[in-house]
């Protein structure tokens, strides 16, 4: 299988598949180094001035060298915290600094998969934005989508603007108080001065040594396997950094899975072997052997009339689908990857998330399967098979009240 790197231990200098532009605020090569540039600007200046000193005291107490040159973010979104974690030397274990309360919550657990959806995502990410003028006090901006989730999102409309951010409000960041991403904005700035370059960010749903935490998480999936195996794979890399300090190797398959150090792990490995147990007798639909599928293209497959067409015919769809929905649900936010052949037909129709019933499910690929065909993407000017993943919204209508 073919697998992409996303991003690596800080022995090879945190390495990416995908390196994003430096911003505005990231420039500043004409001075002496990143922290000066920062000082240009007023919220951070004044920041500094408030928080260097105390920052370095606490340092000092916990027996840490300031400042630190390597630093690491985890989040856990169930417990509401952030951990920044320190190291001087790129072999030593990182040492917890400290544990942000996360002020404000959006979306639930799981991983971000559309636009406007309010999640906060969960993966693998590195700090790619400083914003010191952001409409949310300081910013830290995070490189959603990473390859995993351009592979397995909303083809059109995955999202993007994550931010670990001041002002204690959220529609799908990380939330802190103003005085905490003071600290937060700091550290990432004096390690980027160091040389840091790529500053990771691990986004986990739960702490997966707190026993509330991870019931809440199994209870959630527990009829959800795509959602377990997700989960599954953080869960690799969780247990290597409490276990070793270290961050793992990780990449992405061609299907956008993560594997971490290599492999899938001990806890994926047993989500695969019960989900291998499941078995469901379903209606057959149109499938295509394709062994030629490309992971990246010169130009995407074009929906006849183009994409604004196609959002229609997926609002059609889903208002057309709403007599389908399960007794007792109202909306769901369903999730389908398809194959879009290098003839532009589209086939392989699967339903990743948003509903387990097998009668909707069933129904809604037979309509799909109606859809026209495309215009298919191009590599090198040769047609080729690429994989889409959409996301169609079916909700009933709100009642209109009466005079």
């Amino acid at each position: 299988m073919k697998s992409l790197i996303l991003s690596i231990t800080l022995v090879v200098g945190l390495a990416s598949a995908v390196i994003a532009q430096p911003s505005a605020q990231n420039s500043g090569a004409s001075f002496a180094n990143f922290t000066d540039y920062q000082k240009t600007f007023a919220r951070a200046d004044e920041s500094f001035k408030r928080k260097e000193d105390t920052l370095q005291k606490q340092f000092a107490d916990k027996g840490l060298k300031w400042p630190a040159n390597y630093i690491y973010l985890r989040s856990f979104k169930y417990d509401s915290q952030l951990e920044v974690w320190v190291k001087s030397e790129i072999s030593e274990p990182f040492k917890l600094f400290k544990t942000y309360k996360i002020c404000a919550l959006a979306g639930t657990l799981g991983p971000k998969r559309m636009e406007a959806d309010y999640q906060v995502p969960e993966g693998f990410y590195y700090i790619n934005e400083f914003n010191p003028k952001s409409d949310y006090y300081l910013a830290l901006g995070i490189n959603y989508p990473n390859i995993s989730d351009k592979l397995l999102s909303d083809s059109l409309r995955p999202g993007g603007g994550i931010y670990i951010h001041g002002s204690c409000v959220t529609v799908g960041c990380i939330p802190l108080t103003d005085s905490q991403i003071d600290e937060v904005y700091i550290l990432a700035t004096t390690a980027k001065s160091q040389g840091q370059d790529y500053i990771p960010v691990h986004i986990f749903p739960v702490r997966y040594n707190v026993p509330r935490s991870l019931n809440y998480l199994n209870n959630l999936a527990k009829d959800d396997q795509s959602l377990k195996k997700f989960a599954a794979r953080l869960e690799d890399a969780f247990d290597y950094f409490d276990k070793y300090k270290q961050l793992p190797v990780i990449m992405v398959s061609d299907n956008g899975e993560y594997i971490i150090n290599g492999e899938s792990g001990v806890k994926t490995k047993e989500v695969k072997e019960e989900v291998a147990t499941v078995k469901k007798d379903r209606v057959q639909h149109r499938e295509r052997k394709i062994t030629d599928l490309a992971e990246s293209v010169h130009q995407w497959p074009q929906y006849p009339g183009g994409g604004d067409a196609f959002m229609k015919y997926l609002d059609n769809l889903g208002k057309d689908m709403v007599e389908y929905l399960p007794k007792g649900t109202r909306k769901a936010y369903v999730q389908v990857e398809f194959i879009v052949d290098k003839d532009g037909v589209p086939v392989n129709f699967n339903v990743l998330r948003g509903t387990k019933d097998d009668d909707f499910i069933d129904e809604l690929i037979n309509r799909l399967e109606k859809m026209p065909s495309w215009k298919p993407a191009l590599l090198n000017d040769k047609p080729v098979a690429k994989k889409m993943v959409q996301t169609i919204a079916v909700e009933t209508p709100e009642p209109v009240a009466g005079r």
